[in-house]
């Protein structure tokens, strides 16, 4: 199924121009207080010329509230009242007709992870000169434009993803890098063309805020709207509920180092790549919690009461979120500085989020004590009463694969 059929209103500009001028009055002239509305509306014809365009752009682009769509379509502005009547109509019919939901994807670390090859390391060289055809690592992409020379790893299963994904949401892009690289990684994730994403790739240059990203500039309904990022800071905090973090992926050494890892070899250089601690594709789990979301989200029974248009899919993700944990109670021993409260830290903050409850002292309703350290006193007490002693990664896992992860998996050693 194209894009083109399940969203005709954003497909491409014909049709939104269209779309904006059957539903607005043009202004017949300007006054100090706002613009005034015509009493019949301009008839406008399917295809326009260039000019017709350009005026019709420039136009826009005079009466807008500041709110750019660039993405969409150079130079065009929209009015907060076409906002909200675009918003409305494009979510009321991905719901309605198409059962769909909209899904933002980041791309570095989380789709994909990108290296100059200047910075490459002896050990990648070889990336250089064999394809994804002839050696193991597939999907390995060298860009070499007169304005960029890098090569860029997708993640494992990203095209499986990105099929399955697109069956039940409408797609997105949204990176804070430039808009030449956004466009360089849309066209090998979308090598058909447009058959994904739909012209919907928003760059840094798009944001609103310097440095941050934001949903006022996608035409959809905040409620209806799920992000896919390796990190929630970057968005503004109205946004931040919307998003479903990644761990990071890097495959290349570059990546490594700019975030300090220096502690093993990168994928790249021992020629092979990421997976989960079962063996499976990080993009893999996150698809099965979409399905998930997804159906909650469409099944009546489960949100009994509420119209398919005002549901909030937010409010689904909290629910999932609070059942990873539900039933634990957690004691933390030594994991957080000592002169801080411990319940005003982000580790003691996402059990909480995931439906654990917390606890500073030790009692027999405790089920796990997560610390750094064996020799502890709390830790020698979980020992002794039977109760679980794992260290701190056993609660980012869980919220990264949200589900609950065997305790054997993460023991808690001696410190020296």
């Amino acid at each position: 199924m194209t894009v083109a059929t399940v969203s005709p209103i954003l497909h491409n500009i014909d049709s939104l121009v269209g779309f904006l001028k059957k539903g607005r009055r043009l202004e017949s002239d300007h006054s100090d207080i706002g613009l005034t509305e015509r009493t019949k509306r301009r008839k406008i014809e399917t295809n326009l010329d260039v000019s017709e365009e350009a005026r019709f752009a420039d136009e826009e682009k005079s009466r807008s509230s500041g709110m750019r769509f660039g993405y969409l379509h150079r130079c065009l502005g929209l009015n907060d009242d076409e906002i909200d009547r675009l918003r409305n109509e494009n979510t009321q019919n991905l719901l309605l007709n198409y059962k769909k939901l909209h899904l933002v994807l980041d791309l570095d670390h989380t789709l994909l992870n990108s290296t100059f090859l200047d910075n490459m390391s002896p050990d990648e060289e070889y990336l250089k000169t064999q394809t994804q055809y002839d050696h193991s690592l597939q999907h390995v992409h060298i860009v070499d434009t007169p304005s960029m020379r890098l090569m860029t790893k997708f993640r494992p299963y990203i095209r499986t993803f990105l099929m399955e994904a697109s069956q039940m949401f409408e797609l997105s892009i949204y990176t804070m890098g430039n808009r030449d690289y956004a466009l360089e990684m849309a066209k090998l994730l979308d090598p058909a063309g447009n058959q994904i994403f739909g012209g919907r790739v928003i760059s840094r240059s798009d944001s609103t805020e310097t440095d941050r990203k934001g949903l006022d500039v996608l035409l959809a309904r905040d409620s209806a709207v799920l992000i896919l990022d390796d990190t929630k800071d970057v968005w503004t905090n109205i946004n931040q509920d919307n998003v479903i973090v990644m761990p990071r992926y890097h495959f290349f050494k570059s990546s490594c180092q700019q975030y300090g890892i220096s502690n093993s070899k990168p994928y790249s250089e021992l020629k092979t790549d990421e997976c989960d601690r079962y063996g499976g594709a990080y993009l893999a789990n996150v698809l099965q919690l979409l399905r998930h979301i997804h159906t909650i989200f469409f099944n009546e029974v489960e949100i009994e009461g509420w119209d398919l248009i005002d549901r909030d899919v937010r409010l689904v993700l909290k629910i999932l979120q609070k059942e990873v944990l539900k039933g634990c109670k957690i004691v933390f021993s030594h994991v957080f500085p000592s002169n801080v409260k411990a319940d005003t830290q982000p580790l003691w903050k996402m059990a909480e989020q995931l439906g654990a409850t917390c606890s500073t002292q030790v009692d027999p309703s405790v089920t796990h004590v997560v610390a750094a350290d064996a020799r502890t006193q709390k830790s020698c007490w979980a020992v002794k009463a039977g109760k679980f002693l794992v260290n701190p990664q056993w609660i980012h896992t869980a919220n990264f694969m949200w589900q609950k992860q065997p305790e054997e998996n993460f023991p808690c050693h001696y410190q020296h």
